[in-house]
């Protein structure tokens, strides 16, 4: 797989530093990291990132109205949901306001590869 270019949505600088380490393990290049839904929407429309990692609770607004927004405005963007709120019926908010995959915290490289290839991939022939 080639390198990706990354935007990471997340208010932890804990979070964003270890997913960013992660990422960069992978091969793939965070190219912005923006700290709430409000300013993701903000930031994609300069990045334009092949995948987005987008937590579910921040300030301003939550990940899952920021992925519905984003969605709107590009049916194309691919995000991936990385957060600790497990409840199903979050989850299937997040799926259903345009999520294309779910990884949990604390973030396991394995899964986060996985996460991202699928995302990349969905909806390409």
């Amino acid at each position: 797989m080639k390198p990706l270019n990354i935007q990471i949505v997340d208010d932890s600088e804990l979070t964003t530093k270890k997913l960013k380490q992660m990422l960069d393990k992978l091969g793939h290049n965070v190219i912005q990291v923006s700290s709430s839904g409000k300013v993701a929407i903000f930031d994609y429309s300069y990045v334009k990132p092949d995948v987005i990692t987008m937590d579910i609770t921040m300030p301003d607004m939550d990940g899952i109205e920021a992925t519905r927004r984003l969605k709107a405005a590009d049916k194309d963007v691919k995000i991936i949901m990385v957060s600790a709120v497990t409840e199903k019926v979050k989850v299937m908010d997040a799926i259903r306001a345009g999520a294309v995959g779910y990884v949990t915290k604390p973030i396991e490289i394995e899964k986060l590869e996985i996460a991202i290839k699928r995302a990349y991939m969905h909806g390409k022939k």
